[in-house]
């Protein structure tokens, strides 16, 4: 596992607050304030994961994010965003972020989705399962070795963390999971944390799955989660 994390962060004192707590977790950290430069670094770095405030001098945090996946670039990125901006938060997750988190943050909750997406990043890429490593539901089916999902002979593009709540679903029907539940089994929190990452990413892939208004796979228990049923 890659034990070197990218700060991208203009706020001083921000940064070296980050610095410092996440050098006293072990980690080698590298650090960088401005746009172009941070992305440059992400570009020619060996990085296990990158920490990437939205808004910097020179490029934002949505176009560094957006231009490392355009090039293939994989790494873990979680993104700083503005208090309370919803708008900050789907545009993160939309263009390939594993997650975020709205500042002011506690910091053992930013520490602890650090360990997670560093564990996760050092899982392997594919994921066999007893059923041939396809599941079929309705007109679907996903294809767990190639990491596809294929509708008519078709395969419908899906970003990395779509792809890992859905494999997670198809392989735990007719169960009722919480959205601290998905957190810990999908994202691998190991504590219980505020965030609309689950309901986003539902959100998502019930465009791709569902009907419009009428979802016959992945449910809304009131109250409580999400339920996947493979057959309607």
């Amino acid at each position: 596992m890659n034990q070197k994390i990218l700060i991208v962060e203009d706020e001083p004192g921000l940064l070296l607050a980050l610095e410092d707590r996440l050098r006293d977790e072990g980690y080698e950290i590298d650090s960088e304030s401005n746009g172009p430069r941070a992305e440059e670094k992400a570009r020619k770095g060996t990085y296990g994961l990158i920490l990437l405030d939205v808004m910097l001098p020179g490029r934002d945090g949505f176009q560094i994010c957006q231009n490392l996946r355009d090039a293939s670039i994989q790494i873990p990125i979680l993104m700083l965003t503005a208090r309370g901006s919803s708008i900050d938060t789907v545009m993160g997750l939309r263009i390939g972020a594993d997650d975020y988190l709205a500042k002011p943050f506690d910091m053992q909750i930013l520490v602890a989705r650090v360990h997670a997406l560093l564990r996760r990043s050092g899982l392997p890429k594919t994921e066999k399962t007893p059923s041939g490593e396809r599941y079929a539901f309705g007109k679907f089916i996903l294809d767990t070795e190639r990491q596809e999902l294929i509708k008519d002979n078709e395969a419908i593009p899906l970003n990395a963390q779509e792809y890992r709540l859905l494999n997670f679903f198809v392989a735990h029907p007719n169960r009722v999971y919480s959205r601290n539940e998905l957190l810990d089994e999908v994202w691998g929190y190991d504590s219980h944390t505020t965030t609309r990452t689950v309901d986003v990413h539902v959100a998502w892939l019930r465009q791709k799955i569902e009907e419009q208004d009428h979802p016959a796979h992945l449910r809304t228990v009131r109250g409580y989660g999400y339920k996947f049923l493979l057959d309607d």
